[in-house]
């Protein structure tokens, strides 16, 4: 499984990293215009992302601006929404409003409010069938 963890954090960045390098290779990035960038990459490469984490406050560009254009991406390029990359937004911020915005306007998989847990994690990843049970 091809994964990217998007977080301005360094923290965050590296305890998804311990979370998910078990599962597969993880690239890390620091804001949404990077995870634009690298998803646009892995695309013309051949190779998209399974599975992406979007933290919604970032610098450069919000996760939820880099949700909408990785959608684009994959509207652009035909592909089909069974195939499209597993996106969970991860925020501190668990408020109804970033909740509809995430998944009724940016079309994300699905939501992580910190504190993030390799149980939660892991829990939400079997749900979407990216890891068995």
């Amino acid at each position: 499984m091809k994964i990217l963890i998007s977080d301005d954090e360094n923290h965050n960045r590296m305890l998804m990293e311990k979370i998910l390098s078990p599962y597969g290779m993880c690239d890390l990035v620091e804001n949404g215009l990077e995870a634009v960038e690298a998803f646009e990459l892995s695309l013309a490469d051949g190779e998209p992302y399974d599975f992406i984490c979007l933290d919604i406050m970032m610098p450069e560009m919000d996760g939820q601006e880099a949700l909408r254009r990785i959608r684009a991406l994959e509207r652009d390029q035909n592909i089909d929404e069974s195939d499209e990359a597993v996106i969970f937004m991860v925020t501190a911020l668990n408020t109804e409003d970033q909740v509809v915005q995430a998944f009724f306007r940016g079309g994300c998989t699905d939501y992580l409010a910190k504190p993030v847990t390799r149980d939660k994690v892991l829990d939400k990843m079997r749900q979407y069938n990216l890891i068995d049970g």
